[in-house]
């Protein structure tokens, strides 16, 4: 199954790429700056991070005495999330805003989430590139360590491609899904370690958060540029595992239901 979807995707691979370009181009095109705001508003957030928590509020992570160490906690917290958050809010859209595309032209329409994940992962690789400028200023890059975020990156992004595909075919045919899932992650949100830490919580509520899967993605992040340690694999296997589930799931549902959608939109 998984085989025929990805020689679909590389038939069309030029398809694919023009959506990304579209989409990135469309996003700044009555812009004075352009892409210029790609850089400034991942910069501004980090500068207003730093500031307002490291200078002004002074916080502090349990154990970590250093000024920058919440403001690099924050920030890794915050791509975490919004890689995740942008990929599942404008999967469970795409068919529905792309109705007349499906309805008119012929291709496969697993294209719609893959134009959708490219486009979220080159967002995420510019802030990226921003904040590893703010980590090297700062004297924090974790050095050999940051290799290990690969390996977890590529399982976040699965995780969120397989609930963002399955939530976008089902919201085609319930509509109230999307609506579901936007006050979900609202809640999501605060159920994830990012702008605290699992340390300053009561013993008795540290196990529930471990039951959120994103909370070991982002701790293995937050592991890798706070403490420069490698990813503690033995917390993450669940969340590895769900992963997988979730794609062959949403893959699945999607297969089986593709052919329908075209009524629905």
């Amino acid at each position: 199954m998984s085989l025929a979807l990805s020689k679909a995707l590389w038939r069309y691979r030029g398809f694919v790429f023009g959506g990304v370009k579209r989409e990135f181009q469309a996003r700044y095109r009555n812009s004075l700056l352009g892409a210029a705001w790609t850089v400034l508003q991942p910069l501004a957030m980090i500068t207003v991070y730093t500031v307002v928590f490291s200078q002004l509020m002074q916080a502090r992570l349990p154990g970590v005495n250093d000024p920058f160490a919440y403001s690099i906690y924050l920030c890794s917290g915050l791509l975490t999330w919004g890689l995740f958050a942008e990929i599942v809010q404008r999967c469970q859209t795409v068919f529905l805003d792309n109705g007349n595309m499906i309805k008119k032209l012929s291709f496969p329409r697993i294209c719609l989430p893959t134009i959708v994940v490219c486009s979220a992962l080159v967002n995420f690789a510019i802030t990226f590139a921003v904040f590893m400028v703010f980590i090297v200023i700062t004297g924090h890059l974790p050095g050999l360590v940051l290799l290990g975020m690969l390996p977890v990156l590529v399982f976040h992004v699965m995780f969120a491609t397989g609930l963002g595909i399955a939530v976008g075919v089902l919201n085609v045919f319930f509509r109230d899904v999307g609506q579901f899932i936007n006050i979900l992650l609202q809640f999501w949100f605060w159920f994830t370690p990012i702008v605290y830490s699992t340390a300053t919580l009561p013993v008795a509520v540290r196990p529930w958060i471990r039951f959120n899967p994103l909370t070991s993605f982002a701790e293995a992040y937050q592991g890798i540029f706070v403490n420069r340690l490698w990813p503690h694999w033995s917390s993450l296997w669940p969340s590895v595992v769900l992963s997988l589930i979730l794609c062959f799931f949403a893959l699945r549902l999607f297969r089986k239901r593709s052919s329908e959608m075209v009524d629905e939109l």
